[in-house]
């Protein structure tokens, strides 16, 4: 009676154990997805694709949606695993990161207050179609758009944080959760694009290039003044 009584109760520690364990992982999971979908934002980079994609057509549209999705889930990944040894071997920092972030999108930016973007998109020519879309889907809507630094930043501290194989493998599968949930969100952009029309694209176009510009600005700056300060620190 008494053996088949302390058993009852390892059993019962045991279920307790296993349900506290499942109560931790889904707190890990909606804090892996909460970041990382600030982070990302999908929302924030819905106008500039809107823009960028204005005048392709919706299978040319979901090709760049699902490319850029793919590339950033690889590149986080890649990151994730990585990306401090590489940050340490090659002696850069996310600082530098930023700053390089912020100078492709001030580029980016400029050339959409000026409607320079749309300029490759009106053509027949599948080649130079296929070679745009290569060419947005990567830089800059996958790298630093979609897969930005504090993206990068967040998947190299999580995956450090991550003891065990589950842990590993939940972050993952919320980091593809995420990206899935990007890619719909910029597909879905597609609608609001043909109601807007070709005069409220281009308007869409210079505003979002404003936009960029001052986002661009911050980025520099983020990443510009910790490497001033420590400088200053080590005089």
């Amino acid at each position: 009676m008494k053996m088949d009584l302390l058993h009852l109760i390892g059993s019962k520690n045991l279920y307790l154990l296993k349900l506290f364990s499942m109560e931790q992982y889904y707190t890990s999971a909606i804090l892996i997805f909460t970041s990382f979908f600030t982070l990302i934002n999908p929302l924030g980079t819905m106008p500039i694709f809107m823009t960028m994609t204005s005048t392709l057509n919706n299978e040319k549209r979901k090709k760049t949606a699902k490319k850029a999705s793919i590339v950033a889930f690889f590149t986080i990944i890649a990151f994730a695993f990585s990306g401090q040894i590489l940050f340490q071997f090659f002696g850069i920092s996310v600082n530098s990161f930023r700053i390089v972030g912020g100078v492709i999108f001030f580029a980016m930016g400029w050339d959409m207050l000026q409607a320079r973007l749309g300029k490759i998109k009106h053509t027949d020519d599948e080649g130079k179609i296929d070679a745009y879309i290569e060419d947005i889907s990567i830089t800059p809507l996958a790298i630093p758009m979609i897969c930005g630094p504090g993206a990068i930043t967040n998947a190299i501290i999580l995956m450090e944080d991550a003891e065990t194989i589950i842990q590993k493998i939940l972050l993952i599968v919320v980091i593809a959760i995420v990206l899935l949930i990007t890619y719909f969100i910029l597909v879905g952009s597609s609608k609001i694009t043909e109601k807007l029309g070709e005069t409220g694209n281009k308007v869409m176009m210079r505003l979002m290039g404003l936009i960029v510009m001052v986002i661009a600005v911050e980025f520099f700056f983020s990443g510009l003044k910790p490497i001033v300060m420590s400088m200053i620190n080590a005089q």
